[in-house]
């Protein structure tokens, strides 16, 4: 297995880990992006995210086929400068436990490091304890007094129409 930057080709397999990834996460129809979504996105003239996958290719004997993804872009802090964000780190569930995430979250925290980049943040759902149980061990923060706040389409409609 290959950790890599992904290419715009590699775009319909990582729109299966995501929708993979929605289903692990108890969210099947959320997912409204589409493979042109993430080519234009990734791809174009101003990227808006950088992403890694695991490839087999490099294996012997293997198929070339993306196990594993991890999904980062920029941010800025007002307290610490550039930043990253983490927004996916998906392994197919049947090669999970041998080390892909692992090893996509290193890549992720190499990328950080060689850009200079002040902090690393991502969300983690409170029931996922094999992940938590990994962050800490790599010395994460689980900032436990902090809240996710989304608004979503229709709330931001309803609040500016209100």
């Amino acid at each position: 297995m290959k950790i890599r930057k992904a290419t715009k080709q590699d775009m319909p397999q990582v729109l299966e880990l995501i929708k993979e990834l929605a289903i692990f996460e108890n969210e099947p129809d959320a997912v409204e992006i589409n493979v042109a979504h993430l080519e234009r996105e990734g791809f174009g003239e101003n990227p808006l995210f950088t992403c890694f996958v695991a490839d087999t290719a490099s294996a012997p004997n293997a198929k070339d086929e993306i196990v594993g993804a991890a999904l980062v872009y920029y941010r800025f802090s007002t307290w610490k400068g550039r930043t990253l964000h983490l927004e996916d780190l998906i392994v197919k569930e049947s090669e999970r436990g041998k080390g892909i995430g692992e090893a996509l979250y290193k890549q992720v925290m190499q990328f950080a490091q060689e850009h200079n980049l002040k902090r690393v943040a991502w969300d983690v759902l409170n029931w996922n304890t094999g992940a938590i149980r990994f962050y800490e061990r790599s010395g994460a923060t689980i900032m436990k007094e902090w809240r996710v706040v989304h608004m979503d389409e229709q709330s931001l409609q309803n609040y500016l129409n209100f």
